[in-house]
């Protein structure tokens, strides 16, 4: 069964964006040290541009898929592109965009957590990447195996939770922390079973 992991960046004090979704102000953090382990560990979460900028062409390490809502999908279509994760198969989870801008784009309005089961289920080694936001992220609380959480050195105040969910407490056991010389965390759990 395929692995979903929720890879996401968030503030220290758990927010993936300020109160509209912004998290430009985490940017800040992609120094030399830090794209260094994306590019290395995680070549397919860079977007398509940033590949190209930052000349990826590794082979996937970890994903083959992407799963995203419609706020995390329009920061891509807002600039005019329209399959942000081109090298990776897209779902975007959306109840108001009809018909997709893109051929390698599947839109899901209804039953993500059936078509993630599905896609769980099918025979391959790489898993499925949840990419954003709060809501998905929520909404697929209890199928998610990993969280990979990149914390910057940062506190929001308020903003955009990393789960948009009911409080139902979750067990999950600490795996791998990497520290970065700019002050950024990456921990890695698992789900308790």
């Amino acid at each position: 069964m395929r692995k979903l992991t929720y890879f996401i960046a968030c503030s220290i004090d758990g927010f993936i964006g300020d109160p509209d979704g912004d998290a430009a102000s985490m940017y800040q953090f992609a120094d030399a040290q830090f794209l260094e382990f994306l590019t290395g560990e995680y070549p397919e979460t860079i977007s398509a541009q940033g590949r190209e900028a930052l000349g990826v062409d590794s082979e996937h390490k970890r994903f083959d898929t992407v799963i995203q809502g419609l706020k995390s999908y329009k920061v891509a279509l807002d600039v005019g592109v329209t399959s942000p994760f081109a090298h990776l198969r897209e779902i975007v989870a959306t109840r108001s965009l009809t018909e997709s801008p893109d051929p390698n784009v599947e839109l899901i309005a209804d039953d993500l957590v059936g078509r993630v089961r599905e896609l769980k289920a099918e025979d391959s080694p790489l898993g499925i990447w949840v990419c954003g936001g709060s809501q998905i992220a929520g909404a697929l609380v209890d199928e998610i195996d990993e969280l990979i959480i990149k914390t910057y050195p940062q506190v929001y105040g308020a903003g955009t939770p990393m789960f948009g969910a009911d409080f139902a407490p979750r067990d999950f056991e600490l795996g791998e922390v990497r520290v970065f010389d700019n002050g950024t965390l990456v921990r890695t759990y698992t789900r308790k079973r």
